[in-house]
């Protein structure tokens, strides 16, 4: 009885999820309805690499603020949970958590959680973030990893004279 009382303690101190130890989360990223990234990422890492990882899949330079917001549809800016790089840097008003600290895990707890993830303020790239699966990292493998791609990702600084 102590021994499984030692195990929960210690299960509970970690969080509560080994799956944020051992585990990884499958997001699909959508710019459009054609137009997605599937990607791998330990659980246990924190919202600032999982938006580098959105960046680099998409073909973009990691060069501007970003966000995650749970609301999908209108303001984001009125999601009642959100994280912002603006709270790492000192600057976020309204209740924002930070990017650097959130861990994957606890923002996105359950396979079908889904977020906006607002890239460049001044652009407003919207992707729509979706855990479509869990699973336990496969030794040999470096993560975050893309695994699928749909359509071509457009240019983050178009030629406007064209």
């Amino acid at each position: 009885m102590v021994g499984m009382l030692c195990m929960l303690t210690l299960h509970l101190a970690n969080g509560g999820n080994h799956m944020a130890d051992t585990g990884i989360h499958v997001f699909r990223v959508l710019l459009g309805p054609k137009l997605y990234r599937d990607i791998e990422i330990a659980s246990a890492k924190h919202l600032y690499d999982l938006a580098a990882a959105i960046v680099r899949a998409f073909e973009f330079d990691l060069d501007h603020a970003f966000g995650f917001y749970s609301k999908l549809t209108g303001s984001v800016y009125d999601s009642p949970v959100k994280y912002e790089l603006f709270v790492d840097m000192g600057e976020s008003e309204g209740g924002a958590r930070s990017v650097k600290k959130t861990r994957i895990a606890e923002a996105f707890p359950a396979t079908g959680a889904k977020m906006t993830f607002l890239f460049d303020y001044g652009d407003e790239w919207l992707f729509r973030v979706e855990l479509i699966g869990q699973n336990q990292k496969q030794a040999g493998v470096k993560y975050p990893r893309q695994i699928k791609a749909a359509g071509k990702a457009p240019e983050q600084y178009p030629d406007l004279d064209e």
